[in-house]
């Protein structure tokens, strides 16, 4: 396979300016449509019943994939899929376990250390007498200390 560079200057060796220029017409009007865009997970839009009906409107009158609708308008294509599958977000009850699962998930990002922390299970430290006071049948194993190495 002959890489971009290689054929440009085979281009050039036949004396097919032309060509060269054409082809740096493309380069610059590539250059003009690149964007940087932040990613789809930060810009995501929130899930609106009218976004739900907008979804559905896609998808019933295109021939768009669950994905190309998800980046047209900018949401999760999970998001998109639980629309066309189960009919979620389409009513704008705030009791619905979607709207629900949503607003949990948004009090955990706005307060991630105290989520994080609160779920702290105590330890307790057992010495080697209680283990055997507690166990009939211990295990035979032999412990290896630094000094045996």
């Amino acid at each position: 396979m002959t890489t971009l560079k290689e054929f440009e200057d085979a281009l050039r060796e036949q004396g097919m300016h032309m060509a060269l220029a054409i082809l740096q017409k493309l380069r610059e009007r590539d250059r003009t449509t690149r964007t940087i865009a932040p990613a789809r997970r930060i810009a995501g839009r929130k899930m609106t019943p009218e976004l739900a009906r907008q979804i559905l409107d896609l998808h019933a009158t295109t021939e768009m994939t669950q994905q190309e609708i998800a980046f047209q308008l900018s949401v999760n294509q999970g998001r998109v899929n639980e629309v066309i599958k189960r009919g979620k977000w389409l009513d704008d009850n705030p009791a619905a376990p979607e709207a629900v699962a949503r607003d949990k998930a948004k009090a955990r990002m706005s307060h991630p250390a105290t989520a994080r922390h609160s779920d702290k299970r105590e330890t307790k430290a057992v010495s080697s007498s209680d283990r055997k006071r507690q166990g009939g049948k211990g295990s035979q194993q032999a412990q290896l200390l630094l000094g045996d190495l």
